[in-house]
């Protein structure tokens, strides 16, 4: 008998009240948040109603994959080994963990009409998610997005059950709503303990047609609230070659929300989509473009989103080509969630608003080092939109 875990769900009141309790002068500092509290790394401070509301982030997780020259994950550093910089001030580790804190996870399932032909393939994944992914003391939740956004499964611990509810998944109409079904999962997870490591796993084509949510917005906020993104890019080639023609494509020949027009002068443009095993954080174009989405709020220009959300969060983009690949590809984010360091600080130093860059170094030669870029903080007005 496998025990139940519904750590998430139980702390939402108590995470409203504390987040009414959050709001205090500029002049003052909030005290850090107690280990286990259903908060999340940012709280808002305010003057006066209808002033500017300035963003704090009270604690800051950073994930980092440690390789050697081999590529192989190293696993026996010590926090001794570890320097973390934020905007260029070093900072003190609060909490030092290779792999073991607890995970509450969402799976995000893309089941539109386009990928309903390898929904077989992604059915039978569910049970390396599940095994691989779900450990003893961790939770998961899933959610499908087509043409709705579905929260087939709250958070659980039963392992048997996530894997039943994604070998039933059904196709989900003609669109593809993939921020909006990312911004449900940044909610459900803003309301998980702060001691929790917070992670999304989408499978998907990587086209967003029809959301409301902006991209942007959805990582400004994922970034705030100290969550992961991994993804596992589905193939279009193999999506197509298994339907009947269709002509879905609006007549611009791009989905809704993706920019075609002439590029805008000084800002990032199309990058480079890695290749396959590639860092996504060793790609510059895909940060810079990761970077101005958050900054700015909105949605991409052309394409990569799977790409930028990872390696804007401090996960890994892993494209599939064959049916295997998919199940490979959860496998190998199973192991890196289980060999992976988090370092949490509360920041220390100027915490003017704006970008942060996060930076990691490690006291051991002939390694890399992977980890989010950083978060940003934006003045929000009173009615709740960034400046």
């Amino acid at each position: 008998m496998k025990k139940l875990f519904h750590i998430c769900g139980a702390t939402a009141t108590i995470a409203a009240v504390l987040a009414l309790l959050s709001i205090q002068a500029v002049s003052q500092t909030p005290p850090p948040p107690p280990k286990g509290a259903p908060a999340g790394g940012a709280s808002q401070t305010q003057t006066n109603q209808g002033q500017p509301i300035r963003v704090k982030v009270e604690l800051v997780s950073a994930p980092v994959v440690v390789r050697d020259d081999k590529g192989e994950i190293v696993v026996d550093l010590e926090q001794k080994d570890f320097r973390l910089f934020d905007n260029g001030t070093e900072q003190t580790i609060d909490h030092f963990d290779m792999g073991s804190d607890p995970l509450s996870i969402v799976l995000l399932v893309e089941t539109s009409s386009h990928v309903s032909p390898m929904l077989p393939a992604i059915q039978k994944s569910g049970i390396v998610f599940a095994e691989n992914i779900v450990g003893e003391f961790d939770e998961a939740a899933v959610i499908a997005f087509g043409t709705a956004v579905e929260r087939l499964q709250d958070f659980t611990g039963d392992r048997d059950h996530i894997e039943k509810v994604i070998k039933n998944l059904q196709d989900g109409g003609g669109q593809s709503k993939l921020y909006d079904a990312m911004g449900m999962a940044v909610r459900m997870l803003g309301q998980c303990p702060a001691d929790r490591r917070r992670v999304i796993v989408v499978i998907s084509e990587a086209t967003d047609r029809g959301s409301e949510a902006k991209l942007g917005a959805v990582l400004q906020q994922a970034e705030l609230e100290n969550i992961t993104i991994f993804s596992v890019g589905l193939s279009s080639t193999a999506a197509d070659m298994r339907s009947e023609p269709k002509n879905n494509m609006p007549a611009s020949g791009a989905p809704p929300g993706i920019y075609t027009g002439a590029p805008i002068p000084g800002e990032p443009q199309s990058p480079t989509t890695p290749s396959v095993g590639q860092e996504p954080g060793g790609s510059a174009d895909i940060l810079a473009l990761g970077i101005w989405a958050v900054k700015h709020g909105e949605n991409i220009f052309r394409g990569h989103p799977l790409e930028v959300a990872a390696a804007g969060t401090g996960g890994e983009h892993i494209a599939t080509m064959r049916d295997r690949g998919i199940e490979a590809a959860l496998d190998r984010i199973g192991g890196e969630l289980h060999a992976q360091y988090t370092l949490s600080y509360h920041p220390t130093g100027n915490s003017p608003d704006g970008y942060h860059e996060i930076r990691v170094q490690v006291d051991r030669p002939n390694t890399t080092v992977r980890t989010r870029p950083g978060y940003y903080l934006p003045i929000v007005e009173g009615n709740g939109k960034p400046n």
